[in-house]
C-alpha cells in the first residue's frame, strides 16, 4: 500500500530530493517533463539548475533559512526549463529528520501553475493598461471641460458683443426721435407755445424712460444666476423677444407664439439666451437670403413628462452638407463679422447641461426647425 501511495504521489506531482547542500539526489518523471532535463542531467547538480534569473537572491536566502531551521517552506516559484522557457510551480519543501532530529535531506513537492500565473500576469498587465487608459481619459475629460468653459465664456463675450449691437440698434431710432423732439421743443419754446412745449417734454421723457427700460432688460438678461427654480417658459420666450423687439420690427419679421403656459425647472435667463440666439440666427438668415415674407413660429407643447419648444423659420433652410455640423463649436455659415460659430454650440450645451434636455434641428427646402426638449418639474433634477 505504501508503494501504491508513493506511485500515486509521484505521478500526480513534481518531486525532487536534495541533500543538505542542495545537490539533487532524486527527481521523478514529472520533474524531467516540466524542466526538459533528463534524470542523468539533474542528479548531482545543484537545484539552482532550474533557477530563473528573475528570482532575486533574497528569495533563496529566505528558503534556506526556513528549511535549515527545520521548518516547511511554501511558495510559488518561477523556474526556467532547459530550453529557456519559463514555468511556475507551487512548491512545498520539507526537511526530513533522522531519529536524532538532524536534517538528512529535503523533499520538494510541486505542482504546475504556469497557466494560472500567465493568466494572472496578463490580467495584471490589462489592469495596468486600463488604469493608464483611465488616467488618459480623465486628463482628456479635464481638458475638454476646460475647453468647454473657455468656449462658454467666449460665447458669453460674443453674445455680449451682439447684445451691445442690439442695444445700439434699439437706441438708434429713439435717439433720432429724441433729437427731433428736443429740436421741436426748442422751436415751440422760442415761439412761446407752452402747451406744445409741455407735450414735447412728456414725449421726450417717455422716450428716455423706454431707453432706460431697454438697459434694464439687457442688465437683467446678463445677471448671473445659477440657482434653479420653477419658471414660466412663455415668459422666458417673451423676455427674449422683448430684447429683440426693435430689430424684429425694423426687419419686418412676423413672430407667432403658439401654446399654453408651461412651467419647467432651470434658469429663465438661460432659456431666454437660447431663444434669443435662435431668433437672431433666423433674422440673419432672412437678411442673408433676401427673404421677402419673413415668418418665425414658436410652438410650446407638453408631451407626457416632457416640454417641447419648436422654433421654425422660412429663411431658406440649411444646406445638407452643413446640417450635420451645425452644433459644432466655431462652425458658422455667416461672415466672421456677424457670427462666431459658438451660439448654437452653447445653446445646445445649455439645453443639455442646464436643463438636462436636448436640442435637435431639421431642415427642408425653405424652412428650418429647431426642437428643444426639456423635462418638466416632476422629472427635473434640482
Amino acid at each position: 500500500m505504501l508503494n501504491l501511495y508513493q506511485e500515486a504521489i509521484e505521478k500526480s506531482n513534481i518531486i525532487s530530493k536534495t541533500d543538505v547542500n542542495g545537490v539533487i539526489t532524486f527527481v521523478n518523471d514529472e520533474f524531467c517533463k516540466i524542466s526538459g532535463y533528463t534524470k542523468e542531467e539533474l542528479i548531482s547538480q545543484k537545484h539552482n539548475i532550474v533557477r530563473h534569473p528573475d528570482v532575486v537572491d533574497a528569495k533563496f536566502k529566505d528558503l534556506w533559512q526556513t528549511i535549515m531551521s527545520k521548518n516547511i517552506y511554501k511558495a510559488t516559484v518561477k523556474n526556467r526549463a532547459k530550453d529557456g522557457t519559463t514555468f511556475f510551480v507551487n512548491t512545498t519543501v520539507i526537511p526530513i529528520l533522522n531519529e536524532n532530529e538532524v536534517i538528512e535531506e529535503f523533499v520538494a513537492i510541486r505542482y504546475d501553475v504556469t497557466k494560472e500565473m500567465f493568466y494572472k500576469e496578463a490580467l495584471e498587465k490589462k489592469e495596468e493598461e486600463l488604469k493608464e487608459l483611465n488616467r488618459h481619459l480623465k486628463e482628456e475629460l479635464t481638458k475638454n471641460e476646460e475647453k468647454q468653459q473657455v468656449m462658454f465664456w467666449q460665447s458669453r463675450l460674443a453674445s455680449l458683443g451682439e447684445m451691445l449691437a442690439n442695444i445700439a440698434h434699439q437706441w438708434r431710432q429713439p435717439l433720432t426721435e429724441l433729437n427731433l423732439t428736443i429740436f421741436t421743443l426748442k422751436k415751440a419754446a422760442l415761439k412761446g407755445k407752452m402747451n406744445e412745449v409741455d407735450a414735447l417734454y412728456c414725449e421726450g421723457k417717455n422716450i428716455i424712460q423706454n431707453m432706460s427700460q431697454t438697459m434694464d432688460d439687457f442688465s437683467n438678461f446678463f445677471k448671473p444666476s445659477k440657482k434653479r427654480y420653477l419658471f414660466n417658459v412663455n415668459e422666458s420666450i417673451a423676455d427674449a423677444l422683448n430684447i429683440l423687439d426693435r430689430l424684429i420690427v425694423s426687419e419686418t419679421i412676423e413672430i407667432n407664439v403658439e401654446g399654453r403656459d408651461i412651467v419647467v425647472v432651470g434658469v429663465s435667463n438661460e432659456l431666454s439666451q437660447v431663444i434669443l440666439n435662435l431668433v437672431k440666427n433666423s433674422i440673419d438668415a432672412f437678411v442673408q437670403n433676401d427673404i421677402t415674407q419673413r415668418v418665425i413660429t414658436i410652438k410650446v407643447e407638453k408631451n407626457m413628462q416632457e416640454l417641447s419648444i419648436e422654433l421654425e423659420d422660412n429663411a431658406g433652410g440649411i444646406q445638407e452638407k452643413n446640417i450635420y455640423r451645425i452644433f459644432e463649436p466655431y462652425f458658422t455659415t455667416k461672415h466672421t463679422s456677424v457670427g462666431t460659430g459658438l451660439g448654437l454650440f452653447i445653446s445646445k450645451m445649455i439645453c443639455e447641461k442646464g436643463f438636462y434636455g436636448s436640442m435637435d434641428v431639421k431642415s427642408h427646402t425653405d424652412t428650418t426647425t429647431f426642437i428643444i426638449r426639456l423635462p418638466l418639474e416632476e422629472g427635473a433634477k434640482i
